[in-house]
């Protein structure tokens, strides 16, 4: 299908035509587009040089959204409080610094907060990704909230060190806790009052949630 060349002046309804026949070309060239799909080392290729961090999702690279700064205090409160926790007790705290490599869904993430028991394994030997979280913090954004209570969480459960995934709420109070057992079941548990204290079940720390929500407003969400 084609247009014929017409050197007479166009009336409106020859206008209208050429937009619909356009238009009908666009819509089929964007349809016939094949998305790139990247290897893990085209990926982090790119991201060695990237302005902004992305994750990849079994050949997507997918951008990451900016986090608020109810997010990043979040994330120094817990950082800070389990680097102190956790001094001599061959666990160590990372932040979203550090890249998690999911093999068995071929994904590259960064979690908001990572604990990990000993050494960090290494991805081939990179010391920006590592394979063995035993905790894992995610400080939940409205626009991946969904996703980090569910898919990830699902994405997370095939690690094998993993033990524990807490969930943090920026926006109001409220922190989510699942702990896996010697059976391999997860136990969910809730926190709702300032007054409480998350008691990790996996490892040798607690924290009162006045301290990870401390100088957070929220009527700046």
């Amino acid at each position: 299908m084609g247009l014929a060349r017409c050197d007479r002046p166009l009336k409106r309804s020859h206008l209208s035509c050429y937009r619909i026949s356009s238009t009908f070309w666009e819509i089929m060239m964007q349809a016939t587009e094949v998305a790139k799909c990247y290897t893990p080392e085209e990926y982090l290729a790119r991201e060695e040089t990237a302005e902004f961090k992305s994750e990849y999702h079994d050949g997507e690279i997918v951008p990451m959204t900016g986090g608020s700064l109810n997010h990043n205090r979040i994330i120094n409160r817990l950082c800070a409080h389990l680097l102190s926790a956790l001094r001599g007790k061959n666990h160590e705290p990372f932040s979203s610094d550090v890249r998690l490599w999911l093999p068995q869904h071929r994904k590259f993430v960064y979690p908001d907060v990572m604990v990990i028991e000993g050494g960090p394994v290494l991805y081939q030997n990179r010391v920006d990704t590592v394979v063995n979280p035993k905790v894992i913090i995610e400080v939940l954004s409205k626009s991946t909230q969904d996703y980090d209570m569910n898919d990830k969480f699902r994405y997370y459960r095939s690690i094998p060190e993993l033990q524990e995934y807490i969930l943090v709420n920026q926006y109001f109070v409220d922190v989510q806790q699942y702990t896996k057992t010697d059976q391999d079941f997860w136990i969910y548990r809730s926190y709702e009052s300032i007054e409480n204290t998350l008691k990790f079940g996996t490892i040798e720390a607690e924290i009162t949630l006045s301290e990870i929500y401390e100088g957070i407003s929220f009527d700046a969400v």
